[in-house]
Parts: C-alpha cells; sequence; structure tokens
C-alpha cells in the first residue's frame, strides 16, 4: 500500500510538473503583449558622468495614450527610480551644467511648458509660461539660460501680439484657413501661418527673447534629431533653416550661427541640399553637421561636414565612406565623431576620427540610437532594440567591446513570449544585383512543416527594414499567428551604398518589383513556405507597391494583400501631397511637363486588372498620402466586384498612432490574412 501511494504521489507530481511548464511554456506574442512594453527613449548622461536620464513610456490603453516619464539611474547601471510623475508625460530631459538639476518638458498644467527638478527628487518648478507650447529645450553652459522650440505668428513683434492671435483663433468659431504659398499644411496638421522660432529664457523664469525671427521655420521640419546646438562657452546658437521661399520644392536647408543675446543670423553652409544636425565641439573649435549634396533628394547621402570656426573652412569628412549618417556626437576631446547609419539591416555606431578620416564600426549589431558620451571620453551611452527586443539603455567603451545592459524594463514581460527565429538571407535580384532579406519563422517553428508567408514592404521607398523593434509594424506580431514573414530590402533600401538607393527614383515599378518577386521565391525555395499561401502588406511607399501588385497579380501568387497609406493614382497624389520636392525628384518633374514616369508607374493605371482581395487602411489627417488615394483605391476594388475592405481613421495621420486605434489595426489586419491564408493558429 505503501509503495502504491509512493507510484501514485510521483504520478501527481509528474502530472503536476508537466502541467506546471505547459502553463509557463512560452507563447506567441499577443497585441496586449505589445502594450506591455516598456518604451526608452532619450537616454543622457549627467555632466560628472554619474548618473544617467532617460525617458520610459507606458502605454494606458483605456486613456489611449502613453505615459512618459524621465527616470534616472546610476550611470554603471543597478537601481533606477522615477523623477518625474502625474497624469501627463514628461520628455526632453536635459542636465544643469552642474548636474544638480534637470530640465524637462511637460503639459502638467495644460499646455507643454519648460520645468525644472533636482536630481534628488522633490516637486518640479515651472520655468516657462509662453502662449502656446514649447519642446526641445537645451541649458546653456552659463547655468542661466535655457534655449527652447516654439510656434509663432512671424508677422509679431512680441509676445503680447503673439497671445492675442492664438486667443483669437482658439475663441473663433470660424475655422477655415487661408494660403497664398504651397507647404499650407504638412504631414498631419495645417500650418496656420505659424512659423517655429528657437528662443531663449532665463532660467529663472520671464519673457522669452525670439532667436530667429521671421518669415521662416528655425529649425526646419523633422522626425528626427535635434537641429540646433549651443557652443561650449554658451554665447553662440547653432541652428538649421531654409530660406527659400518655394519650400514645397526645396530640401535647401542651411546652418546658421547667432549670438545667444539675439542678433543677425550668419549662413555658413554652402550646399543646395539639406545641411542639419549642427554639433558644436566640446573644445569651441569646430562645428560638425550632416550635409547632402542634391537638391530637392531628401535621401541623398547625409556626409560630415567640419566647420573651423576661426578660419570659416569647410571640410568633408566622410566623403569616401558609402554611409548615410543620421546622428552624431563629439568625443569629450574633439577628435573623435560618434555616428549612426543604416548598414545591411543594422543601424550601427560608428567612430569617425578628425584625422585619417577613417570610420570604424564600434557597435555592429541591432538599431541603435540616442548617443550620449561619459566626460572622461571612456563610455558611450545608447538605446538599442532588436527584431525580439524592445528599446533598453545600453553603454559600450568607446575603446570598445561588447555592449552592457543597463535597463532591463522589458525583461519581465518577454520572459514567456516566444519569438520567431530570425533569419538573414541575401539572393540576386534585379540585374544580377545582390539583395538582403530578414526572414522571421513563426513562434512555434516545426522543421518540414510549410507556412503561410506575408511579404512586408517598408515604406520611404528610401528606407529599409532593420534589426529592430516597432510597435507599429511589428514582424513578431504578425509571425505569432503562423507565417512566415519576409521583410525584403529591395532596390531603392538605405544601407546597401547610395547606387542601390539610387536606383528605384524614376522605376518605381521597375527593378525594386523585380527584387522583391525573386525574394518571395528565394524564401520559397528555403523549403518551408505554402506557396499557395501568400500575402502581402506596405504602408506608404509600401502600400504603392501593393498597389503595384494588385494590378500585377495576373498568376494569383499572392492571395491577400494589405495597402496602408498607399499612393494609387500618381498624378492626384502629385496635386494633394505637400513636400512636392519628393515627387518631383521620384518622377523627374511635375506631371504636366514630364507626364511619362506619372503615367507608366501609377497604379491606377491597372485597376481592370484587380482581382486580389484588398483591405485598404488610410487615416484623414494624412497630408503626405493624402486619403483620397486610399478612397480611389477601394472605390476602384468596389466597382471591379473584388473582395475588400476599408478602415478608415478620422482622428490618425500617415502612422497609427494611439493606442486604441492600434489595436483595432493589428485586429482587422489579422482577421484579413486569416480568412485568405488560413493560417495553422497556434494552440
Amino acid at each position: 500500500m505503501l509503495r502504491l501511494r509512493r507510484v501514485v504521489t510521483s504520478g501527481l507530481v509528474w502530472m503536476l510538473c508537466v502541467w506546471s511548464a505547459a502553463l509557463a511554456a512560452p507563447r506567441p506574442m499577443t497585441f496586449d503583449d505589445q502594450m506591455k512594453f516598456r518604451r526608452i527613449a532619450t537616454a543622457v548622461v549627467s555632466p560628472d558622468g554619474k548618473h544617467l536620464a532617460y525617458v520610459q513610456g507606458v502605454t494606458d490603453q483605456a486613456a489611449n495614450r502613453v505615459q512618459y516619464d524621465i527616470w534616472v539611474m546610476p550611470a554603471n547601471g543597478g537601481q533606477a527610480r522615477q523623477l518625474t510623475s502625474g497624469a501627463r508625460s514628461a520628455t526632453d530631459p536635459c542636465w544643469s551644467p552642474d548636474g544638480k538639476t534637470i530640465a524637462f518638458v511637460s503639459n502638467r498644467d495644460g499646455k507643454a511648458q519648460i520645468w525644472t527638478v533636482s536630481v534628488e527628487g522633490g516637486e518640479p518648478r515651472k520655468v516657462t509660461d509662453f502662449f502656446t507650447n514649447v519642446s526641445g529645450v537645451l541649458w546653456a553652459a552659463d547655468g542661466r539660460h535655457l534655449v527652447f522650440v516654439a510656434e509663432v505668428y512671424p508677422e509679431c513683434p512680441d509676445a503680447d501680439c503673439n497671445r492675442r492671435k492664438y486667443a483669437a483663433a482658439e475663441a473663433s468659431k470660424v475655422k477655415a484657413q487661408l494660403a497664398d504659398r504651397l507647404l499650407y499644411r504638412h504631414w498631419d496638421s495645417f500650418k496656420e501661418g505659424r512659423r517655429t522660432h528657437l528662443f531663449v529664457v532665463s532660467v529663472a523664469g520671464g519673457d522669452a527673447k525670439d532667436l530667429t525671427p521671421g518669415d521662416y521655420d528655425a529649425p526646419p521640419f523633422s522626425l528626427g534629431g535635434r537641429d540646433y546646438d549651443l557652443s561650449p562657452d554658451g554665447k553662440e546658437l547653432a541652428f538649421a533653416r531654409n530660406t527659400d521661399r518655394d519650400e514645397a520644392i526645396s530640401t535647401n536647408n542651411d546652418i546658421f550661427l547667432v549670438p545667444l543675446t539675439g542678433g543677425e543670423p550668419k549662413r555658413i553652409s554652402t550646399s543646395p541640399g539639406s545641411d542639419v544636425h549642427p554639433r558644436y565641439s566640446p573644445d569651441g573649435k569646430y562645428l560638425a553637421w550632416l550635409s547632402q549634396d542634391r537638391a530637392m533628394f531628401e535621401s541623398d547621402k547625409k556626409q560630415v561636414i567640419l566647420y573651423e570656426r576661426a578660419t570659416g573652412k569647410l571640410r568633408r569628412l566622410s566623403e569616401k565612406v558609402d554611409i548615410a549618417f543620421d546622428e552624431l556626437v563629439w568625443s569629450p576631446d574633439s577628435q573623435t565623431l560618434f555616428l549612426t547609419g543604416d548598414q545591411r539591416g543594422q543601424v550601427p555606431i560608428f567612430t569617425l576620427k578628425l584625422a585619417g578620416d577613417n570610420v570604424q564600426t564600434l557597435v555592429a549589431q541591432g538599431q541603435n540610437g540616442n548617443l550620449s558620451v561619459a566626460p572622461d571620453g571612456k563610455t558611450l551611452y545608447f538605446t538599442q532594440s532588436t527584431l525580439t527586443r524592445p528599446n533598453e539603455v545600453f553603454s559600450v567603451a568607446t575603446s570598445g567591446g561588447k555592449p552592457k545592459p543597463l535597463t532591463r524594463v522589458n525583461e519581465a514581460f518577454l520572459a514567456d513570449i516566444a519569438f520567431g527565429k530570425v533569419e538573414e538571407t541575401w539572393f540576386t535580384g534585379a540585374d544580377e544585383t545582390r539583395v538582403h532579406a530578414f526572414v522571421v519563422k513563426p513562434p512555434q517553428f516545426t522543421a518540414g512543416k510549410k507556412y503561410p508567408m506575408i511579404v512586408l514592404i517598408h515604406g520611404g521607398p528610401q528606407g529599409a527594414w532593420s534589426n529592430g523593434w516597432s510597435f507599429r509594424w511589428n514582424a513578431q506580431l504578425f509571425a505569432a499567428p503562423g507565417y512566415v514573414v519576409a521583410m525584403i530590402n529591395p532596390r531603392g533600401s538605405t544601407g546597401y551604398g547610395q547606387r542601390f538607393t539610387d536606383e528605384i527614383s524614376g522605376d518605381w515599378g521597375g527593378k525594386v518589383y523585380v527584387d522583391l518577386l525573386k525574394g518571395v521565391d528565394h524564401i520559397i525555395g528555403m523549403g518551408f513556405v505554402d506557396a499557395d499561401r501568400i500575402g502581402a502588406a506596405g504602408g506608404s511607399y509600401g502600400g504603392y507597391m501593393v498597389n503595384w501588385m494588385l494590378g500585377h497579380n495576373q498568376d494569383r501568387r499572392f492571395k491577400a494583400f494589405v495597402s496602408h497609406a498607399g499612393v494609387y493614382n500618381l498624378t492626384s497624389m502629385y496635386g494633394a501631397t505637400e513636400e512636392l520636392w519628393f515627387t518631383e525628384w521620384e518622377f523627374k518633374g511635375n506631371p504636366w511637363d514630364n507626364p511619362e514616369l506619372y503615367e507608366r508607374w501609377s497604379p491606377h493605371r491597372f485597376a481592370k486588372n484587380f482581382a486580389t482581395p484588398t483591405l485598404v487602411i488610410h487615416g484623414e489627417l494624412d497630408y503626405r498620402v493624402p486619403i483620397g488615394e486610399g478612397l480611389q483605391l477601394f472605390t476602384a476594388l468596389q466597382r471591379r466586384g473584388v473582395p475588400s475592405r476599408l478602415l478608415y481613421f478620422p482622428d490618425e495621420g500617415h502612422w497609427i498612432l494611439k493606442p486604441q486605434n492600434s489595436e483595432l489595426w493589428y485586429k482587422t489586419v489579422h482577421e484579413w490574412f486569416a480568412t485568405y491564408l488560413k493560417p495553422d493558429l497556434p494552440q
């Protein structure tokens, strides 16, 4: 009897262990999982090198927003503590020169204003009471002044005038807009006659001084990077500004200098292309920035320009390397620049020496950014994500070595999630050119089995899929229901040399289309894809390519499409978009003087061939690819009798950003592909 009890007990223990293991077994990621992940942003080291301040976002799905707060931690790792709290976000942390205080931007009392708080904690103190929202705070070296960005009415001579005009616009029942030149709206909002200007204000508060008056944006619109900087002695401000009248057809941002006390700005750059991201060397001898040679081409190679302040001499530092850089910071000894830029599916960190013009790779893997150098020059701090991990803060020795994770805010959320294995592959595309792709397998992949595949097509078109995390087009979330996900970087992609990037312009449906089809064939040939269950999805240019495929899918290779914010009619797109330099560069002019390329590559001309089930997604506030493009596509699909659905967001622009809208986006996309690709859903 005792022996039987032992057997029964042992059996129960074994079953409980198996049951517990099953419960704890990693599972595919869900949308709710993604919303739990913390969003790590800016990481800045303190002037004494002892602490890091970083921004961490937490998604509040019920409130339909992301709450951002500032955290502080030891620079060598350890326990982090939350420095700001409350119902409103805090961003843009900036250390005081003595390292005792952090300035930040928060809308905690309604409008986004500058606040300061002791690094030891306590109640924040409000610095500015500006008439509108401010952003992008910098602390001057004297410790007594702050620089920030705000939108103003350029015709107003003072704050009182701006305050009256803002109040009148807010109170008026008439919301009509008047425009007498182009670029009257941009990205997702109307300009409303306002310009971005740079201001300086005392840390003690009081009136702010406009340092960049005039009917120009300074800094210009940017989706990333800070286009201004303060000199090490705090006496001068460098900033980017475009003074061309026809801004809609100009990328000619130039670098200007102005005393912090005010005065007439001095232009110091000479390129007809875009000059941005100025950064002073710590010793004050130099100013470096990123420059493009070609006018109207926003995806030209960005190379490093060095300006010697004493003599005014300009020198190209990175002309010999075929890398388009995106971010730069100086070493404390002013002899080295740390940079990021796309390279073969990664966003590495590079070093560039002033002596020798040689570029070396410091951190090779992942998607890296937000660089900050320790004051002793021995450590570089940065954020890094991969296709299997959201952003965390890392450090690396500037002499080289393995990066060290300093934060692990997402570790617990990742612990029970099974991610699909990420592989890289190369194949021969159009013109015998080598093309790179990422392949993400389903999280519960079984060898010998064949899976449906979703081909994700990136936007830009001068962009790239990289080894980095995304909350909008997350490859792991696409793979989770049981799909192979193909992320091909065809012609036009960045990180494979400027010639490769250039080869899409004027050829939108040409070599890039061949690259994609050959990539699909190559991945099918790897043996784990069911060739009869393939779909494709893309946004912006990726949506364009889906629309192009829709008219050229006679062999029914693709069984379902998702077109998000896709260009459909190139001529109507030209007449309604805002950045005309883009379309005029890509199609070699406007559609009445040079109609050939517009007609040749416009998907709408092939509507008679539409037969593949297609989900169309578009946002009303999308001024880059206006809503009419999606509506025209949906109309054509419906009139052709093609199974189709329109997902319309009245409160979103080019990107779907609000958490609840994002949830609906993913749910609708997954349902669409499940209907036509029929994945074997994970158990």
